[in-house]
């Protein structure tokens, strides 16, 4: 298990990169360049890494394949192979985005989207990116939502199997799934479930907060870690067990001293718990 998170130090290449990644007492991180990055500067991060004992955890390709809009979606598409073809390059651990939605909002909450006819969209669009680009060194994955597949563990490896191709895999994000009071209240038996049975596919983990507020009707709110009811001690436990070393990447927070507070929290659970980021 590698502790991650973005990097707020500017750096011009490989060397300076590092120096910022470990600065921060990281063994992880996040793609340090973008898909438009030649070969030879993907291969001068990957050695960079490597040589630090630095994981690269993955490559965002943040769009909307879902979009109703054509150009919207042939655009997602195109992005989806180029960052999967530069996680390739750089041996990130993998490729992530959402599957997206047919909402106006690329991320948001729409009618449709967990109906059948979209989860066979979803299969088309992973197997269209993951066929274009055939990656030998790592994998596409779709960060699970609160409102479009994958929204559980199951409808993950339902995903699985109906895409049907090795180079598909997963990233966990187990606050997304939290989307109702019962796996909220009792968190730390849905996160044993999400590793049980994702675990041998997992590539690359969020780690983030929730809080359920006290108002009509339901309102889970993300938050830093440490701010929240996530068990952390059975959520750190769980990712350690994994056998592939797995990166542990904070996300969503608004400046580099509200990483430093999340990141603190995690490494002192950790610590309480003898074990290693």
């Amino acid at each position: 298990m590698r502790l991650g998170g973005p990097i707020f130090t500017p750096y011009a290449d490989p060397n300076s990169w590092v120096d910022a990644v470990k600065a921060l007492g990281y063994r992880a991180a996040y793609c340090p360049i973008g898909p438009e990055a030649d070969d030879a500067t993907a291969r001068a991060y990957a050695a960079a890494a490597a040589e630090n004992d630095i994981v690269i955890a993955e490559v965002g390709a943040w769009s909307n394949p879902l979009s109703r809009d054509a150009v919207t979606r042939q655009a997602a598409l195109d992005l989806c192979k180029r960052s999967l073809d530069l996680a390739d390059r750089i041996e990130a651990r993998c490729c992530v985005n959402i599957a997206g939605s047919l909402g106006e909002v690329w991320s948001g909450p729409a009618i449709g989207n967990l109906s059948e006819e979209t989860f066979q969209l979803i299969v088309d669009s992973v197997r269209e990116i993951i066929d274009a680009v055939k990656p030998r060194r790592t994998f596409y994955t779709l960060e699970p939502m609160p409102w479009v597949h994958p929204d559980s563990p199951d409808s993950y490896l339902r995903l699985i199997h109906a895409i049907d191709r090795p180079a598909f895999a997963v990233h966990l994000d187990p606050v997304n799934m939290i989307n109702c009071p019962q796996r909220y209240l009792d968190n730390a038996a849905f996160l044993r479930e999400c590793f049980r049975k994702l675990g041998p596919y997992i590539k690359s983990v969020h780690a983030k907060d929730i809080f359920l507020h006290d108002t009509y009707t339901v309102h889970l709110e993300e938050r830093r870690p440490g701010l929240g009811q996530l068990d952390y001690r059975t959520f750190l436990h769980e990712a350690a067990a994994l056998e592939n070393d797995v990166p542990l990447m904070v996300e969503h927070l608004p400046n580099a001293d509200e990483y430093q507070l999340a990141v603190d929290y995690i490494r002192a659970v950790a610590r309480s718990e003898q074990l290693m980021l």
